[in-house]
């Protein structure tokens, strides 16, 4: 039987959960509030079944946060988890989410992006998996929607803190109000250090409206300065008057900006340099800020603020001032300062506007002076500090230069951290408002705009990006000429924006002229020549030339391998993929195997199993196995491990998902699985426009694949009709001569022959096969193969000496490539055809 709740209060040996995130420190003068506790938990406890959210509301400065801390801190027994997400910056709900993925068994952010990483926790805390009690806290909620993805199912339980009324339409509200006196007189008593009497604490309950905050302030500034409440109601009801007169709107009481004047007047006369830090602090964000950033003095900051942080024993008495007023909560343990929202927004309406704008460039300067130079994965977690000020602090309005490049690195960050919602976001205030009072072609312009462009690739609108590279390169080539670096750089990704859209002529050749200019400023050893070298191979690959795309994957691991000035490990892992994808494509199964499994492991032992690079690693090993034919289990055991991968971590939209359930279906579909098959694979289809746009090679090669399933289920028509348009989208996109439009043609092919028209079967064939020679080799496995169905056909339309001749050459081809052993020639040997699969490579 659990103890009663007030037994509980204060139980320093309750054991903490194994995670226990963010939550702030316990209020040694929490005070009351038992009725709202016990509701609270009554409620919560009460859950059958889904997640009903429990939302404490209430106006500023009522202690909603305080409640949640104490309850989290009072029932923390309860829970395996518990997670304290600041919501008032909707933006930083995601990342505050997605860092509990490590404690819950998912890889790191640094592994997986911002996004996958917060859509896998919320999956596992759906899942109960590995831990079925969880609390999430989400504090300073303002609209439902802002929070309406982020509320998980299952086992688990919510409460936000909220000022918004709207909560009690989708949450259990309770409503928290003002202290009762009973609870003011109590607080007062615990917070004040001298003895109160009762009948002053009344008088003080009384005038200040029984505001919690507003007593914290008035019972910090009595403990500190040995006022009495006479003198100090004399004080606040001067301030009131004051107030009053001068007409100035507040949402706030009178009562509680009359406390803060005065708790910052007493401060003034105490330490006046601890009031400057506290304005300071106000142009910051509400979420903690790091206390080292103001270890630093940046050149320019203004004076006292300077004098102040180059004496760290003055910024050390000048912080627990703060704290000891109750004007700013200071953690020992996180190292962090945090200041009150209201207070913070007193603080700045009393400011006078050409102050405020002295104050704003300092604090710019101090997020400048705290940021790493670097934007790597190690200083990930530095950035995510820094993130919930930048807005709160105006920096999209400086136009310094070194703020420029720190609000530049912010979307670099996002970027790489795979935060792309958040990042447009940011992007987009800054781009706007740039671009309004800079000259064309400035710097930090163009590299705004080029991370601008990698966001929205990642995003799936590679039509934009496409657009924000194009004005970039030519803004920078106009400016600087075309061997600028960063008109260099925007030469690479725009390669990138045409892969994504289908282009993959156009890429091949804008990537192959860029080759020679990266060569000539970078030299052909660079890493970011590698980089372009590597992306060439994929251009030579989507367009049909295996052999020149193995090639170029051999260079760029060759020269990634003898990088030691950076870390190359996901270079290196992509390359020697591409180099095994590559043997594949070439018809060299078994050396695909062979590397494949030497990538797999090299994926697993430095960047993780999870890795979205190792993961792409796992998909082509499959393909492999299929391919080769000796290892199918090993096939399908491999398919569905990386497939549940990509959907757990990406979602089921994401271009890798969906090439992980393309080679999924194929090996489902060669092992006789067919219902499976064709249900995933229809799936697929449906989804490859969402990802591509509906025009894409690889939608056309999607529909290929279902059509083979069709043909097998029995729907023969119907996968004729869905063949004669993937090939006609194909060839208008890429042309007659594509081997994507032509293993496609090779299996309409074969529908023409099941529905009887085997002539113009054979005419196809025919045509077909002529390409495929031209265009793939006389031996590779899918002229063989195409070779191989058409000497059935010719046989069936009396062509008998054309078939023979056209049989013991495919027989022949087979015995010096795969051999006859393979599944291929034993399918060629038994006068069956043969199907065409597609599987698509990432791009």
């Amino acid at each position: 039987m659990s103890l009663p709740m007030s037994a509980r209060i204060g139980r320093a040996t309750e054991p903490t959960p194994r995670v226990w995130g963010r939550v702030p420190g316990r209020n040694i003068n929490f005070t009351g509030r038992e009725e709202l506790l016990n509701r609270l938990r009554a409620g919560i406890s009460g859950q059958v079944t889904a997640v009903v959210p429990h939302a404490l509301q209430g106006y500023g400065g009522v202690g909603k946060t305080q409640m949640a801390v104490e309850y989290a801190h009072r029932f923390k027994a309860d829970y395996d988890v518990v997670w304290w997400i600041p919501s008032d910056q909707p933006s930083l709900v995601r990342p505050t989410l997605a860092a509990l993925a490590p404690h819950l068994g998912l890889p790191p952010v640094g592994t997986m992006g911002v996004e996958e990483a917060a859509n896998a926790v919320l999956d596992c805390l759906r899942r109960g998996e590995p831990y079925s009690r969880w609390l999430l806290i989400f504090d300073n909620a303002d609209q439902p929607e802002d929070l309406r993805d982020y509320v998980p199912q299952g086992d688990g339980h919510v409460i936000i803190t909220s000022r918004n009324p709207r909560w009690d339409t989708v949450a259990r509200t309770v409503p928290v109000e003002v202290f009762t006196r009973k609870e003011s007189i109590e607080f007062l008593g615990k917070r004040v250090s001298r003895t109160i009497s009762r009948e002053d604490a009344d008088r003080l309950a009384d005038e200040l409206g029984d505001l919690p905050l507003a007593l914290e302030q008035a019972g910090a500034l009595q403990a500190e300065t040995g006022m009495t409440v006479t003198e100090y109601l004399r004080l606040l009801k001067e301030r009131a008057s004051q107030l009053l007169a001068e007409g100035k709107p507040t949402e706030y009481p009178v009562s509680m900006t009359a406390a803060w004047k005065l708790s910052v007047d007493s401060l003034a006369d105490k330490l006046p340099e601890a009031v400057e830090l506290l304005r300071c602090c106000a142009f910051f964000g509400p979420e903690p800020i790091p206390r080292d950033v103001f270890t630093r003095v940046p050149e320019g900051i203004g004076q006292p603020l300077a004098g102040l942080l180059k004496d760290p024993i003055r910024l050390s008495r000048a912080l627990g001032e703060l704290g000891r007023y109750a004007l700013a909560r200071v953690e020992s343990k996180s190292r962090t300062i945090q200041v009150h929202r209201l207070i913070q927004a007193l603080l700045r309406d009393e400011i006078a506007a050409p102050v405020r704008q002295r104050i704003r460039d300092d604090v710019h300067r101090l997020l400048v002076e705290a940021a790493p130079l670097e934007v790597t994965p190690p200083t990930w977690p530095r950035y995510a500090e820094l993130l919930g000020h930048i807005v709160p602090a105006e920096v999209s309005e400086s136009q310094d230069p070194k703020v420029r490049d720190f609000a530049v690195k912010i979307v670099q960050y996002l970027y790489n951290s795979g935060d792309y919602s958040l990042g447009r976001r940011v992007a987009e205030l800054f781009l706007d408002r740039w671009v309004a009072d800079t000259p064309e072609g400035d710097p930090q312009v163009l590299r705004l705009r080029f991370y601008f462009a990698n966001v929205l690739r990642a995003l799936g609108d590679f039509g934009a990006a496409f657009d924000i590279d194009k004005v970039g390169l030519e803004q920078a080539e106009r400016v600087a000429g075309s061997e600028y670096e960063i008109a260099l750089r925007f030469r690479n990704t725009i390669g990138a924006d045409l892969r994504a859209s289908g282009d993959f002529r156009e890429a091949r050749e804008r990537d192959l002229a860029s080759l020679d200019l990266y060569e000539r400023v970078f030299g052909p050893h660079n890493f970011a020549t590698l980089q372009l070298v590597n992306n060439l191979a994929l251009d030579y690959g989507l367009n049909s030339d295996y052999e020149r795309a193995k090639e170029l994957h051999g260079r760029a691991y060759a020269g990634f391998t003898r990088i030691s000035d950076v870390d190359p490990s996901t270079n290196i892992l992509n390359a020697w993929n591409g180099l095994a994808r590559a043997a594949r494509l070439c018809g060299d199964y078994a050396e695909a195997c062979d590397s494949g499994e030497d990538v797999y492991a090299y994926g697993v032992n430095e960047l993780t199993a999870e890795h979205p690079w190792t993961m792409r690693a796992g998909t082509d090993l499959a393909i492999a196995y299929r391919r080769l034919g000796e290892n199918l289990e090993a096939a399908l055991e491999m398919s569905l491990d990386v497939h549940a991968k990509f959907v757990r971590l990406y979602g089921l939209n994401h271009p890798d998902t969906l090439a992980a359930a393309m080679a999924l279906s194929n090996v489902q579909r060669t092992m006789g699985e067919v219902a499976d098959a064709y249900e995933l694979a229809a799936d697929t289809v449906r989804r490859y426009p969402r990802a591509y746009g509906p025009e894409h090679p690889y939608n056309y090669g999607a529909m290929g694949n279902l059509a083979v399933l069709l043909r097998v289920r029995g729907d023969v028509a119907g996968a004729r009709t869905l063949n004669e348009r993937a090939v006609a989208g194909l060839r208008n996109v890429l042309g007659e001569d594509h081997h994507y439009a032509l293993t496609i043609a090779a299996n309409l092919a074969s529908d023409l022959v099941e529905l009887g028209e085997v002539e113009d079967a054979c005419r196809l064939g025919e045509d077909t096969l002529r390409r495929l020679r031209r265009t793939m080799g006389e031996r590779h496995p899918m002229t063989l193969a195409c070779g191989a169905n058409l000497s059935v056909d010719l046989e069936a339309v009396g062509r008998g000496d054309e078939a023979a001749k056209l049989y013991k050459e495919t027989m022949d081809a087979y015995v010096h490539t795969l051999g006859l052993e393979h599944r291929d020639a034993i399918v060629a040997a038994e006068r069956r055809h043969l199907d065409f699969d597609f599987d698509p490579p990432p791009i």
